[in-house]
């Protein structure tokens, strides 16, 4: 690597190899979640992380680079995580809670990544690069947002209520 633009590239690649695996966990964490609201956000944020792998690719053409190289080890030992806690035999209530906190540490590490994707990308000159990495920040936050109100309002409250009962 010579230049910010390089960088750049290398970062998407590795960003593109994050989504590619989460893709993966969403799938996997929706199968798991118990609460029909929890599966429902996995599955809706499994489509916008598709969309959003198609949006990484649409940035990859427009550097003229490929998106294969990478393996992202960061979302690697995330999804690790996430995988031992579906494998532990908890309550359905508190699988539930715990895959919420998974889930909004992918968000968090996603919420890092694209925004300093996007800085980046806007001091190499390249603003269509950037949109597209704001879509997909934005989309994150909101994701990021949905998974706490669901906590705060559903998911959280019955595992509360079940060990209260317990």
């Amino acid at each position: 690597m010579q230049t910010l633009k390089d960088l750049l590239i290398e970062e998407l690649r590795d960003t593109y190899s994050s989504e590619t695996q989460i893709v993966d966990g969403l799938e996997e964490m929706a199968e798991a979640a118990t609460s029909p609201n929890l599966k429902l956000a996995f599955q809706t944020h499994l489509k916008e992380t598709q969309n959003q792998i198609e949006r990484l690719k649409q940035a990859f053409t427009h550097l003229g680079a490929d998106p294969e190289g990478n393996t992202c080890e960061a979302t690697e030992g995330l999804i690790a995580e996430a995988q031992e806690v579906m494998d532990e035999e908890l309550s359905d209530e508190l699988l539930d809670v715990a895959l919420v906190l998974a889930a909004q540490k992918v968000e968090h590490y996603e919420i890092a990544s694209y925004g300093g994707l996007k800085t980046i990308a806007q001091e190499c000159g390249e603003t269509e690069v950037a949109t597209l990495l704001g879509q997909t920040l934005e989309e994150e936050k909101a994701t990021d947002e949905k998974l706490t109100r669901l906590a705060e309002t559903e998911i959280n409250k019955a595992a509360v209520s079940v060990s209260k009962a317990a």
